[in-house]
């Protein structure tokens, strides 16, 4: 039985646990996209600030879209075999959202007038600051991405999350509008080779009680 249809439930400590990064994948192995939209819902189901959901999935899975754009991936032969490559993006103007999603909530009757323009009051302020906006949408885009690995482990398939690109020739490349920067890089598929052995540094080196 493969990967892709392995139905047996797994627990969260144990995909936490077994989530590794792979480099080679078997290709020509199509996920079924039925499987490919609940991992993607699972994704979208990570917090964010604000509820604004500050991130995009861009979906590549046709072999001459893969094909392009592995060589802005520096020939990182992961991206052209793996079976979907996702491009994480980061809304820079998820203040928009925010008025969408606050006056639906009021529309509702889920919050009161006061709720939502404080609300949205607060996020406008926020957004009027550049970098307030990219590391929002670095920092939420980030919270999807480690999302989107484990809910690509939980339903049997392997993923490397990638920072190793071109970013302003993948922009080009994939017709990215200004509103949106690539975060991340995320290959999903089937492992050909297990991932390299990773050492973990000891919770004593990592954990500081109360304060240094």
């Amino acid at each position: 039985m493969t990967q892709s249809n392995t139905n047996t439930a797994v627990s969260a400590e144990t995909v936490m646990r077994e989530r590794h990064s792979v480099r080679q994948y078997k290709r020509d192995v199509v996920i079924p996209q039925e499987t490919l939209n609940e991992i993607l819902e699972l994704s979208a189901a990570a917090p964010s600030s604000w509820n604004l959901q500050q991130w995009r999935f861009l979906v590549v899975q046709e072999q001459a879209q893969k094909d392009m754009i592995l060589p802005i991936a520096y020939g990182q032969q992961q991206v052209s075999d793996a079976s979907v490559v996702v491009v994480v993006l980061g809304d820079l103007q998820a203040n928009i959202t925010g008025r969408e999603i606050f006056d639906g909530a009021l529309a509702g009757g889920h919050i009161s007038q006061e709720i939502r323009d404080n609300m949205v009051n607060q996020i406008e302020g926020a957004y009027q600051f550049e970098q307030v906006a990219r590391d929002e949408a670095n920092k939420n885009a980030g919270l999807a991405a480690m999302q989107l690995m484990l809910a690509a482990k939980a339903k049997g398939y392997d993923t490397v999350p990638m920072g190793g690109f071109d970013k302003a020739k993948l922009v080009e490349a994939l017709n990215i509008p200004e509103r949106f920067i690539p975060v991340m890089m995320i290959p999903i598929g089937e492992a050909a080779a297990p991932a390299r052995p990773a050492g973990r540094l000891p919770l004593d080196k990592l954990v500081i009680n109360e304060t240094f």
